[in-house]
């Protein structure tokens, strides 16, 4: 099934771009981007720097949505963002010249990661809310093991070896001590299922870029498309889950604008960019540095209460996650 899906998508890429037969959807074609880009099948220096940057990014980016929590409810706030994602983005294409025009075949799974990404931050938000920074961040994070396993369903390349299996129980262990642990600090039930429904919700999306039509367009539009549709959809059911402003002071306004320019617009900008110059697993493989500084942040910015098990989590997340992605030595 794999096998006729890829062979029909690149038949699709060669009638759309009428150019010469594409070998492999790894190679790119003017779909990709506006610019040539250059595939790298191994993690480079560039690629490490700015895969580390970015996770320290979105660890931060935690604590900030934690804070702005106290000025926004957590649904309004995030759709909020994605609308103010949406103007950032229509600017920065106009300026580089990219096309809003998404092609037919791609336009359902445009719409499908768009609705997988209002879910995740209905729910992600909604358990910052609920739940400490330190305990949602385990969770949440964990997104690269439930890749993985879904990886060896839908990817035949994705081959589940004996240290995939070891890294995935050693994952999965994390997670049930995370959630086993309810004493001490900010603890709750609905938080913590809410964390890892995002988490799912994350490993979708992440998967339809992968193997579906959305692989072929730009960054741009695969990020947009997210945006656009989760934008009202946040905004309509903003109203169900309570008052939409609570106590709004400058810091709150702070949090919601790092969150639109530097989180929603270019920080997924850059992450999708990265996903398509390297393979899906090395750039998954980085996100066990969020939790960990997450941790760190919440306890440092927040004061947060952290209990010795979860640092037990936070050790066994990190050791799965890096064995499911660690490269095999060469025979």
């Amino acid at each position: 099934m794999m096998k006729r899906y890829h062979t029909d998508n690149v038949q699709w890429v060669q009638k759309f771009t009428r150019r010469a037969p594409i070998a492999s959807l790894d190679i790119p074609s003017p779909l990709t981007s506006h610019r040539r880009m250059i595939r790298q099948t191994n993690m480079d220096a560039f690629g490490a720097a700015a895969l580390t940057a970015f996770a320290l990014h979105l660890a931060f980016n935690q604590v900030v949505i934690k804070v702005t929590s106290g000025g926004f409810s957590p649904v309004f706030a995030a759709g909020l963002r994605s609308a103010g994602a949406v103007l950032v983005l229509l600017l920065w294409m106009y300026l580089r010249g990219v096309s809003l025009r998404i092609p037919r075949v791609a336009m359902p799974w445009a719409v499908a990661s768009g609705l997988l990404f209002a879910f995740e931050f209905v729910c992600l938000f909604t358990a910052l809310d609920l739940t400490t920074v330190s305990r949602s961040s385990v969770i949440f994070y964990s997104m690269p093991l439930w890749l993985a396993l879904a990886s060896t369903v839908l990817l035949p390349d994705e081959r589940l070896t004996r240290r995939k299996v070891v890294g995935l129980a050693l994952a999965f262990s994390g997670v049930i001590v995370a959630l086993a642990e309810r004493g001490g600090g900010q603890v709750s039930w609905a938080g913590d299922l809410l964390a890892l429904v995002s988490a799912l919700s994350w490993a979708g999306i992440v998967l339809l870029v992968r193997v579906t039509p959305l692989a072929e367009v730009p960054p741009e539009q695969q990020l947009i498309s997210q945006v656009a549709v989760s934008a009202p959809i946040l905004l309509v059911l903003a109203p169900l889950f309570g008052p939409l402003i609570r106590e709004i002071e400058a810091i709150h306004l702070a949090g919601m604008a790092f969150q639109i320019i530097g989180v929603a617009s270019f920080g997924f900008l850059a992450w999708f960019w990265l996903m398509k110059r390297y393979p899906a697993n090395s750039v998954a493989s980085f996100s066990f540095i969020s939790p960990v500084a997450s941790v760190l942040l919440g306890w440092l910015l927040l004061d947060e209460q952290i209990a010795p098990s979860i640092w037990i989590a936070l050790v066994l997340v990190t050791a799965g996650i890096t064995l499911i992605n660690r490269k095999p030595r060469a025979v």
